[in-house]
C-alpha cells in the first residue's frame, strides 16, 4: 500500500485525442472521494518547467460536463521532453532534475501522466531515473502503444474517416474518379484498416506491408472492367511503397519532430500516370483528432482514469493502466513502451480485408 496521499498531479502530454477530458475529470471525482487535492500541470510538462500559471487546482466543478469534451482543458505540448528541452537558443538541455525537484517542492505525492508511446517513454524514464511516482494512462489516436488492446481516441479517429470516406463513395462515383485519402498513422495502420474496411475502401495501403504500385492499379483498372468506374483508396500517412521510405513533410530538427506526410499525392500521381483516370487526393488530417469522444472512447477514458487512482492508492508506480480482455490490468511502463504495437501480418482483421477483395497493396 501507498504511504499518506494527500496531493496528486495530471498532466496530459502529446497531441490532443477526444476522450483527454474524460480521464481528467475521471482521475479528479475519484481523488476527490479519496480526500486528495488535484492539480493540473498546463501544457504536458511546461507548467512545471518555465511557464507563469502552469499549475491549475481541479475540482468537481471545474470537470463537470467536460467528459464529451474533444481537446484537453490542460493544453497539450508534444514539445516538452524534459530530458530534451530546446533553449530557445537552438540548444538542446537536460531539466529533468529541476523538473522533479519542481515536482517535490509543489508537495505532490504522485503523477498521472496521461500520453502515447512519446510521453509515456518520459514517464518511465522519469520513474526510472528519479523514482518519480507516476501512473501512465495510454492515449494515441494510433492506437499504436502496446500492452493494451485499444487506446481511447482510436475509436472516435476511425469513426471520423469511416464517415469522411461514406460521403467520398458518391462523389467519386458520380465523377468515375480515383479518391485517394491518407489518414493518420505513422508506424502502424490501425485507423486506416479498420475505417478502411468500415468505409468500403477498395485499396488499403499500411506501414505494415510495402505496397506493390502495380498490383493498386490492377485493382482499380479491374473494376473498370467491370462496370465500376470509380476507386477509393485509402492509404496511411506512414506507408511506403517496395523498396521505398516514408515520405516526410518536415524533416525534423532544431527540437521540432519529423512530420509525415504526402504519401496521398504520390500515390494519386502514380496512379493517375498508370491507368489514365482522373484521380484526386484528400488529406483528412487533424480532423480526426477533433470533436466529441465516441460513447467507447468516454468509457474507456474514464475507465482508465478511475483505475489510475486506484494504482495510486495501491502503491502501484511506474505503471501503465491497459485494456486487456474488456478488463483494465497494471503494466509495466517499461513493458509498455518495449515497442509499438503494429499490426500483426497474420492478422484476423487483414485476412477479412482479403477476404472481401480489398487490394492491400501485395504483389
Amino acid at each position: 500500500m501507498a504511504g499518506t496521499i494527500r496531493r496528486i498531479a495530471v498532466n496530459t502530454g502529446g497531441g490532443d485525442a477526444p476522450g483527454l477530458n474524460a480521464v481528467i475529470r475521471a482521475v479528479v471525482l475519484a481523488a476527490l472521494r479519496r480526500g486528495w487535492e488535484v492539480v493540473g500541470i498546463r501544457k504536458g510538462y511546461q507548467g512545471l518547467l518555465d511557464m507563469k500559471d502552469g499549475l491549475v487546482a481541479l475540482n468537481a466543478d471545474m470537470v463537470s460536463g467536460i467528459t464529451h469534451l474533444g481537446g484537453t482543458i490542460l493544453g497539450a505540448n508534444n514539445r516538452g521532453n524534459p530530458f530534451q528541452l530546446p533553449d530557445g537558443a537552438g540548444n538542446v538541455q537536460d531539466a529533468s532534475r529541476y523538473l522533479v525537484e519542481r515536482f517535490h517542492d509543489e508537495g505532490f505525492d504522485a503523477l498521472v501522466a496521461i500520453g502515447g508511446d512519446g510521453s509515456l517513454a518520459i514517464a518511465r524514464d522519469l520513474h526510472e531515473r528519479y523514482k518519480l511516482p507516476v501512473i501512465g494512462v495510454p492515449k494515441t489516436i494510433d492506437n499504436d502503444l502496446d500492452c493494451t488492446e485499444y487506446t481511447f481516441g482510436f475509436d472516435t479517429a476511425v469513426a471520423t474517416a469511416t464517415e469522411a470516406l461514406e460521403k467520398l463513395h458518391s462523389t467519386a462515383k458520380s465523377h468515375d474518379r480515383v479518391m485517394v485519402v491518407e489518414l493518420m498513422g505513422r508506424y502502424a495502420g490501425w485507423i486506416a484498416l479498420h475505417a478502411g474496411i468500415a468505409g468500403d475502401a477498395h485499396v488499403i495501403l499500411l506501414p505494415e506491408i510495402p505496397f506493390d504500385l502495380e498490383a493498386v492499379c490492377r485493382t482499380i483498372l479491374e473494376r473498370d472492367r467491370v462496370g465500376q468506374q470509380y476507386s477509393l483508396v485509402v492509404v496511411a500517412e506512414g506507408a511506403q511503397p517496395q523498396g521505398g521510405t516514408p515520405i516526410f513533410k518536415d524533416p525534423g530538427g532544431g527540437g521540432r519532430q519529423a512530420r509525415l506526410g504526402g504519401i496521398a499525392q504520390r500515390v494519386a500521381h502514380a496512379i493517375a500516370q498508370a491507368t489514365g483516370k482522373e484521380t484526386r487526393e484528400l488529406v483528412l488530417g487533424h480532423l480526426q483528432r477533433g470533436g466529441p469522444p465516441t460513447a467507447f472512447d468516454r468509457l474507456l477514458s474514464v475507465r482508465l482514469g478511475a483505475a489510475a487512482v486506484r494504482l495510486i492508492e495501491m502503491g502501484e508506480f511506474g505503471c501503465m493502466v491497459a485494456l486487456q480482455s474488456d478488463r483494465i490490468h497494471s503494466v509495466p511502463l517499461a513493458e509498455a513502451t518495449r515497442r509499438l504495437r503494429r499490426i500483426p501480418l497474420d492478422s484476423d482483421t487483414l485476412q477479412t480485408a482479403r477476404d472481401l477483395g480489398i487490394c492491400l497493396g501485395e504483389g
